[in-house]
């Protein structure tokens, strides 16, 4: 069974810095993923014009990314492992401070609880591939206010913030394995 502290392994960051195309690109070599919260309740949300969009009702989209983090640290534990995570509960935690909404004792608690490997990958501002597109409604300077958000969310619970490259994302993927002492 897998041990979240040494296996679990989150990349976070502010939008459109190359995060979920690295996440990607390693699930591709054969490493174990698990999606990012947020573009799939969008998606889903919009399929059905349903309520919990961050540009309808913020504190209910969290509350979603929450159940989803929830349940894909759960089912992680029965996944190959290392697990990658293309953000995590702790993101949760810096969207909704970044949007100037309260934070509830239950999502402190799951953060507490749902623990992953102490090393976090950070995907810093790159505005040379930030684009926005129907999903990604935020500009430049919320990405980047995105990614001190969760910085400062990470640092806070005790996590050490590994700062990816500016880099393709072959050498991105490298710097990752090397990281983590995973062979090709």
């Amino acid at each position: 069974m897998a041990d979240p502290e040494r296996d679990f392994i989150v990349f976070t960051g502010g939008p459109g810095a190359g995060k979920t195309t690295l996440v990607e690109h390693l699930a591709r070599e054969g490493l174990a993923c698990c999606p990012e919260a947020g573009r799939g309740i969008i998606r889903a949300q919009a399929a059905i014009d349903g309520p919990a969009l961050p540009w309808r009702d913020q504190a209910l989209f969290g509350e979603l990314m929450l159940g989803w983090e929830m349940r894909s640290h759960e089912a992680a534990r029965l996944r190959p492992r290392p697990v990658l995570f293309d953000r995590g509960v702790p993101d949760v935690i810096g969207y909704l401070r970044l949007e100037g909404l309260p934070v509830p004792g239950h999502l402190l608690r799951a953060a507490e609880r749902l623990r992953y490997r102490r090393q976090v990958f950070v995907a810093p501002p790159w505005p040379e591939i930030y684009r926005q597109d129907m999903e990604r409604r935020q500009d430049a300077d919320t990405a980047r206010r995105t990614c001190d958000a969760m910085r400062e969310t990470y640092g806070s619970l005790g996590y050490d913030l590994i700062d990816l490259p500016l880099a393709p994302v072959e050498e991105r993927a490298a710097f990752v394995r090397d990281a983590l002492g995973l062979s090709p």
